[in-house]
């Protein structure tokens, strides 16, 4: 929520939100779509955090006593009894459940420390790494689509994995083509196109649901830290400073239930997803 600095006072509103929805990028921009571009802060954010979560979690385990627990066994321990508690009612499968519980569990912390970035102030490490000559810098890694669709597509791939898994690999073909519709060959094809549709369907909603939430997030932190320079660069209306400090206090209070939700949000639909991937339509 921090206002902004230094040459940026020169920017316009519009200038300064394109700013920092700029990603640090590999290579040069074209303006057309180029997978050989990457958005390093995005996997540096996304790489740093994973890591740190598996951290944490580890820690947690190794620190585990039988006695009376800690605060922070107590909260992890909660944690993993909430997310397996979740998966036993979805995933009926135990052994798959000794993947997919810790995979549910891995993405709901995951998620929860990127979202949670959106709480520092919106110029801090940007303003950080310009000491550094870095020009371009987005923190919250979950606001960027390339990372949300990654997350879904991987979630699709653990899918068709266990589909075949479970039901074999002529049970899965022979699923594809005579559900939900019957098996009539008349109906084959309209089956498969249904069955695509599933796929593609849930995936795109399931990636673009977290990426639309943080956005939004970002963007709203954004025009409260506008309020803030308005202030801070022209000397007048103090009306726009406490509209900055009140709306940024409500606004990040409310903000802990999102970035919370939303993780929740995902880890629920990866279990659900693998969950449908073991039923017999």
């Amino acid at each position: 929520m921090a206002a902004a600095e230094g040459h940026e006072s020169a920017l316009s509103a519009g200038d300064y939100i394109i700013h920092h929805l700029h990603h640090l990028q590999s290579g040069k921009q074209t303006g057309v779509v180029d997978f050989s571009v990457l958005n390093l802060d995005s996997l540096f954010f996304s790489i740093t955090l994973g890591a740190l979560a598996c951290w944490l979690m580890w820690l947690a385990a190794r620190k585990a006593t039988s006695g009376v627990p800690g605060r922070f066994q107590a909260a992890v321990e909660f944690l993993v009894e909430m997310v397996d508690n979740q998966a036993k009612g979805i995933v009926h499968n135990a052994s798959s459940r000794k993947f997919v519980a810790p995979l549910a569990l891995t993405a709901f912390v995951w998620i929860l420390m990127l979202n949670a970035m959106d709480l520092l102030p919106v110029d801090l490490l940007p303003q950080i790494a310009k000491l550094f000559g870095v020009h371009y810098l987005r923190v919250v890694g979950t606001a960027d689509l390339s990372t949300t669709m990654a997350m879904s597509v991987t979630v699709l791939l653990i899918c068709l994995y266990y589909n075949v898994k479970i039901k074999g690999p002529v049970g899965w073909v022979k699923e594809l083509f005579t559900a939900p519709f019957g098996n009539h060959f008349l109906l084959w094809p309209l089956n498969f196109a249904m069955q695509m549709i599933e796929f593609i369907s849930k995936t795109v909603s399931h990636g673009m649901r977290l990426f639309g939430n943080m956005y939004a997030g970002e963007l709203i932190f954004l025009l409260i830290a506008l309020m803030g320079g308005a202030f801070a660069f022209t000397g007048t209306g103090i009306a726009l400073f406490l509209g900055h400090i009140v709306a940024g206090t409500v606004w990040s209070i409310f903000h802990i239930l999102i970035i919370t939700l939303q993780a929740f949000v995902f880890m629920m639909l990866t279990l659900v997803y693998v969950g449908q991937a073991h039923d017999d339509h």
